[in-house]
């Protein structure tokens, strides 16, 4: 009766769209994570109207599956490029400024369902681990700017910084062609472990904890010695 209750709560347009073939399997995965965090919400009678019409329109960008090895050894680690981005006040960071704290860098949009689920973790993330060298860094790549994310900050409470992303960056990581994309970069800008898709906050915690309590490890990234691109805001 109370699931009843929860899925009669949420508005039909908010439900996930009926798709064929594999988009149905990936459409179901975020459907099953979207509907246990708008059940969570309901029966707690805490409805937040804009989470259920970002998980509509955003449900699509889900790329499947988590993809995710775990962290790697540092033998295997290759170094994070440096970029130089603006943040919503204007102010210049570069990547090399997080040099010796654990970095989650993550690739996301407000208006991707699955990017929207993880953003209280990454709150909390910030929160928890700040005082151990940890941050939180979003590249927001809506096309609009900073139009829907200074809309968005005010709903969510966002405590980390968030830089706008460009072309340039998401060539630099790989070619980003998936929402949401979180690299976690260890003390000396190495990439130690990569998530693409929607990822489960157990999975997070996992990797952080073994990196915060492991250290930097000994040795140099793979390409180390090359010259570092950066990209820079226009």
């Amino acid at each position: 009766k109370r699931r009843a209750a929860v899925l009669e709560a949420i508005t039909p347009a908010a439900r996930p769209p009926a798709l064929p073939g594999k988009t149905a399997g990936a459409t179901a995965r975020c459907a099953r994570w979207a509907f246990g965090i708008i059940e969570a919400i309901v029966l707690r009678r805490r409805i937040i109207p804009w989470l259920s019409l970002v998980l509509a329109l955003g449900l699509c960008c889900c790329s499947g599956p988590e993809r995710s090895a775990g962290v790697k050894p540092v033998a295997n680690r290759t170094l994070a490029p440096d970029f130089e981005l603006r943040d919503a006040d204007g102010r210049t960071v570069r990547l090399g400024d997080y040099q010796g704290k654990v970095v989650l860098l993550n690739f996301w949009a407000t208006w991707c369902g699955p990017c929207v689920i993880e953003v209280p973790w990454f709150i909390e993330f910030e929160r928890r681990y700040k005082a151990q060298g940890f941050a939180v860094v979003g590249i927001l790549t809506d096309e609009d700017g900073w139009d829907s994310f200074k809309s968005f900050v005010a709903q969510s409470g966002i405590n980390y910084r968030v830089l706008m992303g460009n072309s340039t960056v998401g060539e630099l990581y790989g070619g980003v062609d998936a929402l949401p994309t979180t690299f976690i970069i260890d003390q000396k800008r190495r990439i130690a472990a990569v998530h693409v898709g929607l990822a489960s906050k157990s999975s997070y915690e996992r990797d952080l904890n073994q990196l915060l309590e492991s250290g930097p490890g000994t040795g140099g990234a793979r390409g180390a010695g090359q010259p570092t691109l950066v990209a820079r805001a226009k």
